[in-house]
């Protein structure tokens, strides 16, 4: 890449135009963390702790189960887990045989499940066991031969399990909530009992695939986006250049944002490991917890999504905690506002910046410096090594001119190798010359500087995740009282959106309320994906040729 693009002079001061590529797969990146971090700790979980030894010796024996299995390379593993130290293991032992991680929201439904099961045909899959019965209620013409169980208190520490096991109603509620049986699967501790794999066993190259991570696309179906060992490990020598003061083995990260979900799956299992960091998980996030580890492992590396800075600076106010050790601070997902911005410097003392990237790029592609030269309200520049251009959305080939709007194009070596057994797919969003389409319109300045002002896609943002409409839209029509539907995001006062279901009614039938419409959607979509609100209105605006016009009905809500 030119160093002569201008948004290369607004890079902090030492960070390089372009990485020094990788040479060695994922594998030997964790190796090398193991063999340097050793007695380290590498992760944190309800305050018990993993060295990078330990981890490594488990990844180890991970490995050689899964071996026994029957996983072979090239082989789909689904990993259904929320953030806990198995999942770091179950990342890396499937990656050492050469096999495909392919991850999964633990509370997506047996529904949405099996759409990507069938698309992945994945024969093991390694799940949370409060998980597993949506796995047990799959058709067995799917495939799936071994789930492996996992059970969250086994990570945790003695202390806490015994005063789980106390018959006392607030904390079985919360053991419940954390474990549940799962009859006729493998317990994740058979797993590990076989020893571990032999050191001859080949390994994956740079170029294999390492990962399916699902997103929506416009047509609401998930699509699997592959990315290889040469991807993830691209982006995470980004990440580093990017963050270049944080010191290998020095930094302590907490893993708010799910790891199954790529901007998590990132900045912990790959660039935080390749860093030697001490990762603090939480399953979920939850500011009691955060405030608490915060007193034990003040962290350093604190990436979340505007709510969750908005929540921890009250909190952290409010009880009085110094929370000024938060140095490397990045949000991605939604729009930054601001007050946001404001309230959180002035609480740790620290530069929050946002960022930009999507599950197709590994993800992360734009980002503003950690340096007084970043611009607020705007995604960034360009990561090292990464191009981007502005083009007319209706020809690829046309630069719009320097501050006029347009559709966003990428190319780097961390842009994806298409969706999983969907040329179709492919060729609409990776052109021929290595260009990534975006979907997003933006607008950027003299400098490089880029804003985001629309999306050719509708796909809705909430909470960090991407909500397709037509999804929601086919639930919504199985309901007796709806007639036709039309799911739109809504801007909310965190710079995120909500799910709102503008729906005509059948004849004769009165609006449902709004819980009993959301309980109806959660029993087939997750829970971030079911709508917040509904509207109700006479008719819905469509094109001459019948086609819902989504974003008439969302400027129609103001």
């Amino acid at each position: 890449m030119s160093t002569t693009h201008p948004w290369v002079q607004h890079y902090q001061p030492g960070v390089p135009a372009e990485i020094t590529p990788p040479t060695t797969s994922l594998v030997e990146m964790f190796e090398t963390a193991v063999a340097e971090g050793g007695q380290r700790v590498a992760t944190e979980f309800f305050g018990q702790t993993l060295t990078y030894a330990e981890l490594g010796e488990q990844v180890e024996r991970a490995a050689e189960g899964l071996r026994r299995l029957g996983v072979v390379a090239g082989d789909r593993v689904g990993l259904m887990l929320p953030n806990c130290p198995q999942h770091v293991v179950a990342f890396y032992a499937v990656l050492r045989l050469g096999a495909v991680v392919v991850e999964h929201n633990p509370l997506y439904t047996a529904r949405e499940l099996r759409h990507m099961i069938e698309d992945h045909r994945a024969e093991v899959i390694i799940a949370w066991d409060a998980a597993c019965e949506k796995l047990a209620d799959l058709p067995r013409d799917l495939g799936v031969r071994h789930i492996v169980a996992v059970n969250l208190l086994d990570a945790m520490p003695a202390v806490m399990r015994l005063a789980l096991a106390l018959p006392i109603p607030k904390l079985r509620a919360s053991r419940d909530a954390l474990h549940k049986k799962a009859p006729g699967t493998m317990p994740w501790k058979e797993l590990l009992g076989g020893g571990s794999i032999p050191q001859r066993h080949p390994r994956p190259t740079l170029d294999d695939l390492a990962v399916i991570q699902y997103t929506s696309g416009t047509t609401g179906q998930a699509k699997g986006a592959m990315l290889t060992h040469r991807n993830l490990y691209s982006n995470a020598l980004q990440g580093a250049a990017w963050m270049k003061d944080a010191v290998t083995g020095r930094e302590i990260s907490y893993a708010l944002l799910p790891m199954f979900h790529a901007f998590g799956m990132t900045l912990y299992l790959t660039f935080g490991v390749m860093k030697q960091m001490r990762i603090v998980l939480f399953p979920k996030f939850d500011v009691d917890l955060v405030l608490k580890a915060w007193r034990k492992s003040p962290a350093s590396v604190y990436c979340a999504v505007p709510p969750i800075y908005r929540k921890t600076a009250d909190e952290a106010r409010k009880r009085g905690i110094d929370i000024s050790s938060a140095k490397f601070c990045i949000s991605g997902a939604m729009a930054l506002t601001d007050e946001i911005v404001r309230d959180w410097e002035a609480v740790s003392g620290g530069l929050l910046v946002e960022g930009y990237g999507l599950t197709e790029s590994s993800p992360v592609a734009l980002g503003n410096p950690f340096h007084p030269s970043r611009r607020t309200g705007t995604i960034g520049i360009p990561f090292p090594s990464t191009e981007m251009k502005v083009v007319y959305p209706d020809d690829l080939t046309r630069e719009v001119a320097r501050g006029e709007s347009g559709e966003l194009l990428i190319r780097g070596p961390q842009v994806f190798q298409g969706y999983w057994e969907n040329p179709e797919e492919t060729a609409n969003m990776l052109l021929d010359d290595g260009w990534l389409r975006t979907g997003d319109i933006v607008v950027q300045d003299a400098d490089g500087f880029t804003t985001i002002v629309d999306r050719v896609k509708e796909l809705i943002i909430t909470g960090g995740f991407n909500v397709s409409p037509s999804e929601v839209e086919r639930v919504l029509l199985t309901h007796p009282a709806i007639e036709d539907a039309a799911v739109v995001g809504r801007r909310n006062a965190g710079g995120g959106e909500d799910v709102v279901a503008v729906v005509v009614l059948a004849d004769g039938h009165a609006a449902p309320a709004l819980d009993e419409l959301r309980a109806f959607c959660k029993g087939s979509l997750a829970a971030y994906k079911v709508p917040r609100d509904l509207v109700v209105v006479d008719e819905l605006p469509r094109s001459m040729l019948g086609k819902v016009l989504r974003k008439q009905v969302r400027d129609q809500l103001g």
